[in-house]
């Protein structure tokens, strides 16, 4: 049996997964927001995952951060209360037994590779499009974490082929300017059709209704022309950036996961977008949703103990 944890910044959720992913046990509680909160919250789900079902498990821990190689602590993690902490030791401390941890995006990689939506795949590059913009890469089944933890941080990279008005347009999180994850987040989708909409001289339509990635597919639904134009500029964007991805690592699969995935209209766009943005002119690669949902992270979790080597 493995067990999968997916530790949030709002919820830590739980799963154990039989050899063939049969799911055999979930909860979900309120995350703890502080570190030694965080291990008595995982520790617990542990100890009555394996008194309930009675066995004693393997243990993966998805992360909003990773495992520094370097110091061996948390770092980038959004959940601040982890950074600086040992926590795969502390964990298997308080376990007794080997606990791997990963990066979130990793995980989410992880599951749809192993048994969603890019199983049978060689590589598989998973991108989640939700708050943020995160992303894993898994090869032969395994995670490829890189020698400084940072392989998939493709977020943080500049938008490929940026126009006059889009250069130094957009401050990031992490400090620079124009990352990928500032146009093509759910966040930056809302900003993006709110900045547009107030620029049209719209008094129509009321902005604070429109919120969620979800109000500007329903205007557009509704032949909104702001919409419309919001979404084609978000598709290039995503073309772009996806089209670095496949010029860098010609990945087998790329599996979209968060809020933004839902939109179903992204997959054909993509298709017959992406040979413009990649080297050459022909792209074969599958650009598909995920299978798991949000699922997918707490499974991956579980499959970090697949092979006997681990994270490469």
């Amino acid at each position: 049996m493995k067990i999968g944890i997916d530790l949030g910044g709002t919820k830590t959720e739980l799963v154990m997964l039989s050899d063939d992913g049969l799911e055999v046990f979930r909860k979900r509680v309120i995350s703890a927001r502080t570190y030694a909160g965080a291990l008595d919250v995982m520790t617990s789900l542990v100890t009555e995952a394996e008194q309930e079902v009675g066995v004693t498990a393997t243990v993966g821990v998805g992360i909003p951060g990773v495992i520094s190689p370097v110091s061996h602590l948390v770092k980038n993690a959004n959940s601040t209360w982890l950074n600086g902490h040992p926590l795969d030791s502390d964990l298997t401390a308080r376990l007794g037994r080997t606990v791997r941890v990963a990066n979130d995006a990793n995980c989410f990689a992880l599951s749809e590779a192993t048994d969603g939506a890019g199983a049978g795949a060689n590589t598989v590059f998973g991108v989640i499009l939700g708050t943020g913009c995160g992303a894993g890469f898994v090869t032969g089944g395994k995670v490829h974490r890189g020698v400084n933890a940072v392989a998939g941080e493709w977020g943080h990279n500049p938008l490929p082929w940026m126009t006059e008005s889009e250069f130094r347009s957009r401050q990031c999180f992490c400090g620079k300017y124009d990352c990928i994850e500032t146009f093509i987040s759910g966040p930056a989708l809302v900003s993006d059709y709110q900045d547009a909409d107030q620029h049209s001289h719209n008094t129509q339509l009321n902005l604070s209704t429109v919120l969620r990635v979800e109000d500007i597919m329903a205007r557009l639904a509704g032949g909104d022309a702001v919409a419309q134009a919001v979404f084609e500029r978000y598709i290039d964007r995503l073309a772009r950036a996806l089209g670095h991805v496949i010029n860098l690592l010609d990945p087998d699969v790329i599996v979209l996961g968060g809020g933004v995935s839902n939109i179903s209209a992204l997959y054909g766009e993509l298709a017959s977008r992406l040979p413009s943005c990649t080297v050459g002119g022909e792209c074969r690669t599958q650009v598909v949703p995920n299978l798991y949902g949000a699922s997918s992270g707490v499974r991956g979790a579980a499959w970090l103990w697949n092979d006997a080597e681990g994270i490469a």
